[in-house]
């Protein structure tokens, strides 16, 4: 019949789901979204840029710049907001092309906090060289000699790293603000400027650059325990800093220091006036020529050729080999010495009648 004939001939249950086209449906939805997700965190995390880039290379400058600009890198900038910051300031064309640079460069990440001199729109890549080459790094460079005084050395920063003299002397009157150590307060500033290079960015102010040389005399006073070493030579850490200034004026060769600790050792125990004419100098402005003989009888507790014991203060910063000669002087008898040529070696005497000879050799040599 033809209704069993429909019914033999019927293939397929037309309410049957086909699986396969939902697959595919799945598949190219989830693509999609997957696409999405990708595009919208390099849009959140490269900006524009980022997002140029995914169909294409970043715009780039083509060149290496001309003119100047300084930017600015800030402690914990990611390399996209570096990109940010060169863009913002006309270096770069678009940040994308800085990170795309920086991503073929393992050395991007060297990269720190301070300020650069770049040129105006440079390749990207050309760019990141130049960020990582020292010579872009602007700052200040102030070296520090050991045996400066406190007026000397604010005078230099003043003058190299372009800083206000009166703000200077206004950070320098609150030692305790720079970081001194506890042994320290109360007292001036005088000697705790370590004596080092310093290089100080644009933006430097007299209490930042004040406090890095307060630390880096910190760190030297660490390494050489100073606390404990003076403890054991029965003196305060104060008296200590202050006895090395003098053996860190007095003395012209690092050799010699050692055994100028000695003679003040041995002439302080003795309770000898200490006869040293660089203390008499520090009452002095800065080169100030020959003392004088009415120099010699200034009544000042600095003129230690009158006065017994240490002066009230250091009279300069010392080096770490001025504080270890102090913290370990050679082991003698002798009292004297004096600067015997003209290459700065000392010769040093135990009585009075050698040091005259000393110092009649000394003159004659066109020392003196």
């Amino acid at each position: 019949m033809i209704d069993d004939l429909d019914i033999g001939l019927e293939t397929a249950d037309e309410s049957r789901p086909n699986y396969t086209v939902r697959r595919i449906v799945v598949l190219v939805l989830s693509t999609v979204l997957v696409a999405a997700v990708v595009v919208g965190v390099v849009g959140v995390v490269r900006g524009v840029d980022g997002l140029r880039s995914l169909f294409g290379a970043s715009a780039d400058y083509s060149g290496e710049g001309s003119g100047s600009v300084v930017v600015e890198v800030h402690d914990g900038d990611t390399l996209s907001r570096i990109g940010e910051r060169l863009q913002h300031a006309g270096v770069v064309e678009s940040v994308g092309a800085f990170t795309a640079a920086a991503d073929a460069n393992d050395r991007a990440r060297l990269i720190g906090p301070g300020f650069y001199r770049l040129h105006k729109h440079m390749k990207a890549s050309l760019a990141l060289s130049l960020m990582l080459n020292p010579s872009s790094v602007v700052a200040d460079r102030v070296t520090i000699t050991e045996g400066m005084r406190m007026d000397a050395i604010l005078l230099a920063l003043s003058t190299k790293a372009h800083i206000s003299l009166q703000s200077l002397k206004n950070a320098a009157a609150d030692p305790v603000a720079l970081g001194v150590p506890a042994w320290g307060r109360g007292h001036s500033l005088e000697g705790f400027l370590f004596p080092a290079t310093y290089d100080f960015p644009p933006n430097t102010t007299a209490t930042t650059a004040l406090k890095a040389m307060v630390t880096r005399f910190n760190q030297e006073a660490a390494a050489l325990d100073l606390v404990a070493a003076a403890a054991a030579r029965h003196m305060s850490p104060y008296a200590v800093l202050t006895l090395a200034s003098i053996v860190q004026r007095e003395g012209r060769l690092d050799q010699d220091f050692p055994t100028i600790a000695e003679v003040f050792d041995n002439r302080l125990a003795r309770k000898m006036t200490l006869g040293s004419d660089a203390t008499l100098f520090y009452l002095k402005p800065l080169g100030y020529g020959p003392l004088t003989a009415s120099d010699l009888r200034i009544n000042s507790p600095y003129n230690t050729r009158l006065h017994g014991g240490l002066p009230p203060t250091p009279i300069a910063s010392p080096g770490g080999l001025a504080l270890r000669a102090v913290l370990h002087p050679s082991v003698g008898d002798y009292l004297y010495f004096v600067t015997i040529d003209k290459q700065g070696h000392a010769a040093f005497a135990r009585t009075d009648a050698e040091f005259q000879k000393l110092v009649a050799e000394s003159r004659r040599n066109g020392v003196q």
